[in-house]
């Protein structure tokens, strides 16, 4: 794995679980580091309860950006939708998301940051898209409307000119 400032996935043990659990769901995820040093973000996705997501986050210590950069991904997935999010600022309300489709097979996925949207619970803010100088904060959430069990492995992320 590349050792660089603007590679997101150096510390996998420094992404954390948000799930729809924090306003009363009760979809479970879960996050583990593979032997071969991939990070499995997996779980099930639960309606119940006007519940509805799971996500992960990491929050990056001021991740130098600018708008014309992108985020390349590298993952494994499962033909599922997720979101890729990011906040330039760890105490914004809202997110920057920009939804992204998966295969079964390893891929890399290149989003420019000028494509993220802002977006509060699910819902497109008028605002510009991103166009911050920095990163604070990136997470990855599901959350298709359904009841669903899910797995993606991440194998990197960083950020590129």
């Amino acid at each position: 794995m590349q050792q660089n400032q603007n590679n997101i996935t150096n510390n996998f043990d420094q992404w954390f679980v948000v799930n729809d659990n924090v306003m009363g769901g009760v979809s479970e995820s879960n996050i583990s580091i593979s032997d071969n040093n991939t990070l499995i973000f997996k779980g099930r996705v639960s309606l119940d309860n006007n519940g509805g997501f799971a996500s992960i986050r990491y929050n990056s210590v001021n991740l130098k950006a600018n708008k014309d950069q992108k985020i390349k991904i590298t993952l494994i997935g499962d033909s599922k939708e997720y979101q890729l999010r990011i906040k330039p600022n760890r105490s914004l309300y809202y997110t920057y998301s920009k939804s992204f489709k998966t295969t079964k097979s390893k891929q890399t996925i290149v989003i420019p940051l000028n494509e993220f949207v802002a977006q509060f619970r699910g819902r497109r803010l008028n605002k510009v898209n991103f166009n911050y100088d920095q990163i604070d904060e990136f997470g990855i959430l599901i959350g298709n409307k359904r009841n669903e069990e899910f797995k993606l492995e991440i194998i990197n992320i960083e950020l590129i000119n």
